[in-house]
């Protein structure tokens, strides 16, 4: 058993709400909503590419919910517990230089995908958020579009939504979001497989027919049986209308390859 298996539970009514309710707070008492801060490294610089950034961020907020510290009796259990039993909120917000290396220092996870850095925090109230995180900014932190080429085989794939546009922060969440989903739905052994493999990651946009052809129709658990997708619905917070589907996630046919993976 994970921290994430509420999620699996919880995956295809979510999907099923009316667009208006996925952001109904009224049940939310405000001093107690829960955040996990996503932190992209972006320097002046040496900006890193769009796709790397979007892949660590994916793989650096699945890969802190399932670290033995998460885990029952575990240091950081009783938070990310918290978090994911009320709404599955993360911030993203870019951090260079001397900024960075202090958000190194909180408690997290670091993943680095082609020299693009990406460290997910530790959730907590969004009231007790440390100074070395609000000083951070959300905006400001577009990348220009890239071309990675085709996934590769045997790795998860993160479709975007190719009729809508989000800033590298919020597609940063939303892959996240993804990556969570799609490990609350694996199997032990295709979920140990892919911890084996640093729960490394692809993330690309379709055109709009292949789009359409991976996205759920009415039935999330027929198109999770059939084609092996979860769909990640936005709640309409920020930037996006309620209820659309950002992020389509695969996983792949066959296992994943042997490919060495970093996460610190």
């Amino acid at each position: 058993m994970t921290v994430l298996e509420p999620l699996a539970a919880r995956y295809a009514s979510w999907l099923n709400l009316p667009a208006a309710d996925t952001a109904d707070t009224s049940d939310e008492d405000a001093e107690q909503v829960r955040a996990m801060p996503v932190i992209l490294r972006i320097e002046r610089a040496t900006p890193p590419d769009r796709t790397a950034l979007l892949e660590a961020a994916a793989t650096a907020a699945v890969a802190l919910c399932l670290d033995e510290r998460a885990a029952p009796g575990g240091e950081w259990h009783e938070q990310v517990t918290h978090w994911i039993d009320g709404r599955i909120r993360k911030v993203a917000r870019r951090a260079r230089g001397a900024h960075w290396h202090a958000v190194r220092e909180l408690p997290g996870v670091t993943v680095e995908v082609a020299g693009a850095q990406a460290r997910a925090l530790l959730p907590l109230r969004i009231a007790d958020t440390p100074r070395e995180v609000t000083r951070l900014q959300i905006s400001g932190s577009e990348l220009p579009a890239d071309e990675p080429g085709p996934a590769p085989e045997g790795l998860p794939v993160l479709w975007l939504n190719p009729g809508i546009s989000m800033t590298v922060g919020k597609a940063a969440a939303q892959v996240g979001h993804a990556t969570m989903i799609l490990a609350a739905l694996l199997d032990p052994g295709r979920l140990a497989r892919w911890a084996a493999q640093g729960y490394r990651c692809a993330v690309r946009t379709p055109t709009a027919g292949e789009w359409a052809g991976l996205r759920p129709a009415d039935d999330a658990g027929a198109a999770w049986r059939a084609r092996s997708v979860v769909a990640v619905r936005d709640a309409g917070f920020t930037e996006i209308a309620p209820g659309t589907i950002t992020v389509l996630a695969q996983w792949p046919r066959q296992d994943l390859a042997s490919e060495a993976f970093q996460t610190t």
